[in-house]
């Protein structure tokens, strides 16, 4: 299961130029920074597993409740970047950022591999896409399955971070995240067409993650 009652889910690429320069701050600084805001519980960072996979980072963040992702604390962050923010975030690309709600979340653990679906349906179709990734945690060495409910208006917020970037794209409404212990696990996970036969509308953009670094709370990021 998920840490938490939210999440900020984050996909984003990064110019060639500038790869050494993101590894070394988000795992040096910015991810310890993050998980150190209060109500902030853990954070994961993937890289995409194959060619078809994009963009090619996803960054998970699990929060108490969605008051955090609301609350003064991030926005304070978000207000205040560091040089290093600054520089690192000014060479994203293609950004998709989402602060979510958690509409169901089971399974033993965390996985070394993790596919997302951004999708959107109709709310008349909740019950039966709950349904359906509650039934693909039965799946051989499937270990979580989860469901997130995007903020549009508070993912949607420009703040000092943000200002002035155009890698930012439209966040997600709704996705998906089913975590496995290999990337074959997940070859057979909630197709298409199963998942148009009960109302999810398109386009539906999949991708398969391989995890890289892992931040939980520490004494010194508390």
């Amino acid at each position: 299961m998920l840490a938490g009652e939210a999440v900020v889910a984050i996909w984003n690429g990064i110019a060639p130029h500038a790869r050494a320069q993101f590894y070394d701050w988000h795992i040096n600084e910015h991810m310890p920074e993050r998980v150190g805001i209060p109500g902030f519980r853990r954070g994961r960072r993937y890289i995409a597993a194959d060619a078809a996979t994009h963009p090619e980072f996803f960054t998970l963040y699990e929060l108490d409740t969605m008051e955090v992702a609301k609350g003064s604390d991030y926005a304070n962050r978000l207000n205040d970047p560091t040089p290093g923010t600054v520089a690192s975030t000014s060479q994203f690309l293609d950004t998709y950022r989402a602060l979510s709600r958690v509409l169901f979340s089971e399974g033993p653990g965390a996985g070394g591999v993790i596919q997302t679906i951004r999708l959107d349906f109709p709310d008349a179709a909740l019950g039966a896409v709950r349904a359906l990734v509650s039934a693909s945690r039965t799946l051989p060495r499937v270990v979580g399955a989860h469901l997130c409910q995007g903020d549009l208006a508070a993912s949607s917020v420009r703040t000092t971070e943000t200002k002035g970037r155009t890698d930012i794209k439209q966040p997600p409404s709704r996705f998906i995240m089913i975590e496995a212990t290999d990337t074959e696990a997940l070859a057979e996970v909630l197709p298409d067409s199963v998942l148009a036969d009960v109302g999810v509308r398109g386009p539906i953009e999949r991708g398969v993650y391989r995890l890289e670094f892992t931040r939980t709370k520490t004494a010194f990021a508390t």
